[in-house]
């Protein structure tokens, strides 16, 4: 590899230089090894947030960080396989009854999850809710449990673009996080390196989600699938609304018990609506165009093949889910329209209540969240019942109580408009 320097590199870019593949090759590795120092990385990442990146230069980013550890291979499965990505939001359990509802049409699910930070939740602590129920499996277990059960929700492993895992860590420090060059190379140098043969990414835009405006979403969507067709994946993106939290839960257990009634045929009607759609996307991606999602979920096949997963996993999918041991309403001083949920107002109350973390160490509570108990377009009346807070300890009631304060609108004479779930397709 031709030798370079950090500060090379760095000056490259401050001066809106493009990178060469050369550069880019050896700034990664060197970070990688610990020849880069945290500081310099931070003010190239500086550096490309404010001055950017060709498609060039993201896709060549993007193969460095993967060539930093290691690849999966699934090839030897008896099914095509197929993943899906959320960029992140509030209420969004759709991982949990996708993939077993995607395994039980006969498509293999290899999910690599991640845990929570700030006010979007995480898929391994949702789960870990589930008593016995793992996160951490080896490369066989996993290979195996995709063979014999067709899905696996679990932790990525420490091999898997081992550059990603640093750089991530510094982004969220350095305020770089919003860099669409190293948002795409960072969640698509995972998602190649895991070696899934179609992938499904869900963007969510909205005033919960990572990316406020539909142009910065349709720009991060587009930069994503370019470099999943490049890599050999078959990729497509939905643009999902996310000014609005999923379903009617945000927290751990109390998602996973929604995603639950989801699978038993139930559950909120944009929760249906979305793991539906994904579905149908992830199966098309995979090549298997004769099944329908939604008539495999109404079914229960769905149900059976979440129980063998959990099982696989050491869980207990029978066992009571734990609860909080303390609640607080709040309710409706006005009759009328629920008009709005801001899902940036209930993502913060729930992670102010314990559902979430502000620092990777923080532990989490399970049965911590939020619960509404009204959606926009839904009646309200004086009195009922909005929401129910849980927590396990008292004292957090106030601070995420001033978090949904003017989270929410009740309008008495209001025509409403509902938002579109699903904004565009893109590939």
């Amino acid at each position: 590899m031709a030798a370079h320097d950090a500060v090379e590199v760095i000056s490259a870019k401050r001066d809106r230089a493009e990178l060469t593949d050369s550069q880019i090759d050896w700034v990664i590795d060197a970070y990688t090894r610990g020849d880069v120092a945290d500081e310099q990385m931070s003010s190239l990442a500086m550096a490309i947030l404010l001055n950017g990146m060709n498609r060039r230069e993201i896709a060549r980013w993007t193969d460095a960080m993967i060539a930093s550890g290691e690849r999966m291979d699934f090839s030897g499965l008896s099914r095509p396989t197929a993943d899906k990505h959320s960029t992140g939001g509030v209420g969004d359990k759709i991982t949990l009854p996708l993939a077993p509802l995607v395994a039980a049409c006969g498509v293999a699910v290899p999910q690599l999850s991640g845990r929570g930070l700030g006010h979007t939740g995480g898929t391994l602590d949702k789960l870990e809710s589930v008593p016995g129920w793992r996160a951490v499996l080896s490369n066989e277990e996993m290979v195996a449990q995709l063979e014999s059960v067709g899905a696996v929700i679990c932790a990525a492993g420490e091999g898997l673009a081992p550059a990603d895992k640093k750089l991530y860590a510094l982004r969220d420090v350095t305020g770089t996080v919003e860099a669409i060059p190293l948002i795409a190379s960072s969640i698509m140098s995972k998602k190649i390196a895991e070696g899934t043969g179609a992938l499904v990414l869900d963007v969510k835009v909205g005033t919960g989600a990572f990316m406020k405006d539909l142009d910065r979403a349709r720009e991060l969507a587009e930069t994503m699938v370019e470099l999943g067709k490049g890599a050999g994946v078959r990729t497509v993106a939905l643009l999902t609304d996310m000014s609005t939290p999923l379903g009617r839960t945000a927290g751990n257990a109390i998602e996973v018990a929604e995603s639950m009634e989801v699978l038993a045929g139930g559950g909120p009607a944009d929760v249906v609506e979305l793991t539906v759609a994904l579905a149908a996307e992830m199966l098309a991606g995979a090549g298997v165009t004769d099944v329908d999602p939604a008539e495999v979920l109404a079914s229960g096949r769905a149900m059976d093949t979440w129980k063998a997963m959990i099982r696989a996993q050491d869980g207990d999918p029978d066992a009571e889910l734990p609860g909080a041991r303390e609640s607080h309403t709040v309710t409706a001083t006005s009759s009328g329209t629920l008009t709005r949920l801001d899902a940036m107002a209930v993502g913060l109350s729930a992670w102010r209540l314990g559902a979430g973390r502000a620092r990777k160490e923080d532990p989490v509570q399970a049965g911590a969240g939020v619960v509404w108990h009204a959606r926009p377009g839904d009646p309200v009346r004086e009195g009922d019942t909005l929401f129910t807070l849980l927590t396990d300890e008292p004292e957090r009631f106030d601070r995420a109580l001033a978090s949904l304060e003017g989270g929410y609108d009740i309008e008495a004479d209001a025509t409403f408009e509902p938002t579109p779930l699903i904004h565009d397709r893109i590939g």
